[in-house]
């Protein structure tokens, strides 16, 4: 189903629409995972509802298909990152688009060395805990020795 249709069920037209096309409608809003998810449920709590909906899925191209809202170059390129690249077309905004994402990398490379030092400290007051840990009990076992050496 493609998206211009997927846009024709929304607004005033859904209601008038029979529960099924709703139904739809809805799933086709949610994506393939919903269309499986009621196919699944379908099966678990009456075989031939679950059936229906597989076959209904394979006949209407939608359990093949790449899911309509993520579909296209767009979307690719706004995960990619390439989005922030592109130019507006606005100079202005094109300088105030570099200087906010040098400003953003640079805090975030300040935190990230924030949280390495951070890291570091906790570390560091672990290892110092083990091995005051460590000295109290040898302390102790030694104290103990001379003690046992004294009694005999």
């Amino acid at each position: 189903m493609t998206l211009a249709t997927t846009t024709a069920y929304s607004g005033q037209e859904t209601r008038h629409m029979g529960w099924l096309s709703r139904s739809e409608a809805w799933l086709d809003s949610k994506g393939k995972g919903a269309w499986i998810a009621a196919m699944v449920l379908g099966f678990v709590f009456f075989w031939p509802v679950g059936l229906a909906l597989l076959f209904y899925m394979i006949w209407s191209k939608r359990m093949f298909s790449k899911p309509c809202s993520r579909s296209g170059r767009n979307f690719e390129m706004r995960r990619s990152g390439m989005a922030a690249m592109k130019t507006s077309g606005n100079t202005a905004f094109d300088a105030y688009k570099a200087d906010t994402l040098r400003r953003l990398e640079e805090e975030q490379e300040q935190f990230e060395n924030f949280l390495d030092r951070l890291r570091e400290a906790k570390d560091k007051a672990e290892f110092d805990e083990f091995m005051d840990e460590r000295a109290k009990k040898a302390r102790a076992d030694t104290n103990e020795k001379t003690r046992e050496e004294e009694d005999a």
